[in-house]
């Protein structure tokens, strides 16, 4: 069916992460933040430990971990809880991990993903929003990533968890999304929206229970291009 405004999640749906950014920023921890020796590949196993489990917790809760305390948690991890974190200078390593990431940029998803964005804003009156859940990057970091992928301009308003405080499948983060697009256009019925993402949790049944559709891509045998049949 015809949608007026589509809803897109952003990491693993539209964009992934370059594989060297966390390469180079497990080097980074393993180097600054290890001073009892652990391994290159213990210190990126916290990092897959912390990540997987602030995403359920925020999954779970409905609200957001922020990149600063998930840092901590790694630093803590590494060191089995018995490091000090007081003196860590959490602004400079937010920092630094920005500076890495922009030398490592994120990639868009794949290569049909720009040109189906095109295809469907073509479409008179449609309307786009992105509603991700963030982690170790920041969304005030996504949006300024999102311009160099030249990815912004396809955006009406971008709601990122760690801004708002909330994270999907939370209803009052579906909720907000839903008052933004009724800003942007009034007269819209929750029949013509659609929530594309790759999480069946926290994209698919957040968009159920918000009363919109969904859309399930990437993380199982659909493509973006889905949107275009």
């Amino acid at each position: 069916m015809p949608y007026h405004h589509y809803s897109f999640d952003l990491w693993l749906t539209l964009i992934k992460s370059n594989p060297y950014f966390k390469i180079e920023r497990t080097k980074i921890f393993h180097r600054d933040f290890n001073p009892g020796g652990r391994s290159i590949d213990e210190v990126a196993k916290a990092f897959r430990q912390v990540d997987l489990m602030c995403n359920a917790v925020n999954e779970n809760t409905g609200k957001n971990i922020d990149a600063d305390e998930m840092y901590l948690m790694v630093i803590s991890l590494i060191n089995d809880n018995q490091l000090s974190l007081t003196d860590i200078d959490t602004v400079k390593l937010y920092q630094d991990m920005e500076k890495l990431l922009f030398y490592y940029l994120p990639l868009v998803y794949s290569p049909v993903t720009i040109s189906t964005l095109q295809h469907l804003k073509r479409k008179e009156g449609v309307t786009f929003n992105l509603l991700s859940n963030t982690g170790f990057i920041k969304g005030a970091t996504l949006r300024k990533v999102l311009v160099e992928l030249k990815l912004h301009e396809y955006f009406d308003f971008q709601l990122y968890s760690d801004e708002v405080g909330m994270s999907k499948p939370n209803p009052a983060l579906f909720a907000l999304m839903l008052q933004q697009i009724k800003q942007i256009n009034n007269n819209i019925n929750l029949n013509s929206i659609i929530h594309v993402g790759d999480n069946p949790r926290a994209d698919v049944e957040g968009a159920k229970a918000a009363g919109i559709k969904s859309l399930l891509i990437n993380s199982n045998n659909q493509s973006i291009l889905s949107l275009l049949s």
